[in-house]
């Protein structure tokens, strides 16, 4: 099924509060044993029903519409919701670069529409997909099952399908209705917490199972934001898991940026971690001083009611300026960043070369 509607520029930078609990991060466990996606797509077409598009009560010329989509890759017998933002500006003579978000456990394709609505109203379209297995159902039925269904949601078998619906989803939004509309050649994968390991994983994080090399790279994919990116769980050598990764990548996190659920803490300085073992032709990191591990998803007040709006404005200017010098050659974009958002700042590393 597919949803639909228009949003005008009074809405483009409004942030949506979550209303679902507060998505608790976990580590992630490695894949096992599982080959690269196939690159022929198996689905079963969506029914589409469109909403009639909302008009602007302002007047307003929509920046973008918003599309909820439910597809079902046959081949897994797995649903993967999403919903995409796409630039009203994206025509079949003006195709426009794809960003694929991928949410933090206990999230939906509703979350972080923020960035979502952001990036859309740059011209960027942005596909946010939703992992029935480490999704917003973990917060439903018995409460004192919570962590079991989280410690479920964080195995290998999930770990790993997260990845393979990016792959998944990328193939039916580039042979599908707004194919002609979107640069097939300009794709970036983003994630935060859970979904930023799933973009790593996405990007060409490697590691050995069973005496094999797990490789779920897609080759797609460009570039890479990476927000919160906890360590791979039981793994010591970073570097031989992200050293061979080959994109351009940007890390954004906190220095209170933990992450802490029963049986398991990640201090912020993992973070860094990650994006020091991170390999490629070009590695960025903003490290925002204070906040918290969900000052980066749609929550309103998470680090601070004064802080929270702070780091989400300097988050979508840098993703932003990060993409024009990926794909445009633009570094000015970078350079006015790192001058502008300076007193957020505990640690950086821009290159606006």
């Amino acid at each position: 099924m597919l949803l639909a509607w228009a949003v005008t520029p009074a809405q483009a930078l409004t942030v949506d509060p979550v209303m679902t609990p507060v998505p608790v991060p976990v580590p992630l466990p490695l894949p096992v044993s599982l080959a690269a996606p196939a690159s022929a797509p198996a689905v079963s077409a969506p029914n589409r029903v469109l909403d009639p598009v909302a008009t602007a009560t302002t007047g307003d010329a929509p920046l973008f519409a918003v599309h909820d989509i439910d597809w079902l890759d046959a081949r897994r017998q797995r649903a993967v919701p999403v919903r995409l933002y796409l630039p009203a500006a994206a025509s079949t003579l003006k195709p426009v670069p794809l960003i694929v978000f991928s949410h933090g456990i206990g999230g939906s394709r509703n979350g972080y529409s923020y960035l979502g609505r952001f990036w859309s109203s740059q011209g960027y379209a942005s596909l946010h997909l939703q992992h029935v297995g480490s999704d917003r159902a973990l917060w439903s039925g018995n409460p004192f099952g919570v962590v079991g269904r989280l410690q479920t949601a964080a195995q290998d078998s999930e770990a790993t399908a997260r990845v393979q619906d990016v792959s998944f989803a990328l193939d039916q939004v580039l042979a599908g209705e707004f194919a002609a509309r979107l640069d097939a050649g300009r794709v970036v994968a983003a994630g935060h917490s859970y979904g930023a390991n799933t973009t790593l994983m996405a990007v060409g994080a490697q590691v050995q199972r069973a005496g094999r090399l797990v490789d779920l790279r897609d080759p797609r994919i460009k570039a890479a934001i990476v927000i919160s990116a906890p360590p791979f769980y039981g793994e010591t050598a970073f570097g031989a898991i992200l050293g061979g990764i080959a994109v351009p990548s940007l890390h954004v996190t906190a220095t209170d940026d933990t992450i802490q659920v029963p049986g398991y803490f990640s201090p912020a300085t993992d973070r860094v971690a990650v994006y020091e073992a991170t390999g490629g032709p070009a590695k960025m990191l903003a490290v925002f001083a204070g906040g918290s591990h969900n000052i980066f998803s749609d929550r309103p007040t998470s680090g601070g009611a004064v802080l929270n709006p702070q780091v989400k404005a300097a988050t979508q200017a840098l993703s932003l300026a990060f993409l024009k010098s990926v794909f445009d050659g633009d570094s000015m974009g970078l350079r006015d960043w790192t001058v502008r958002f300076a007193s957020l700042l505990a640690r950086s590393n821009i290159d606006s070369r």
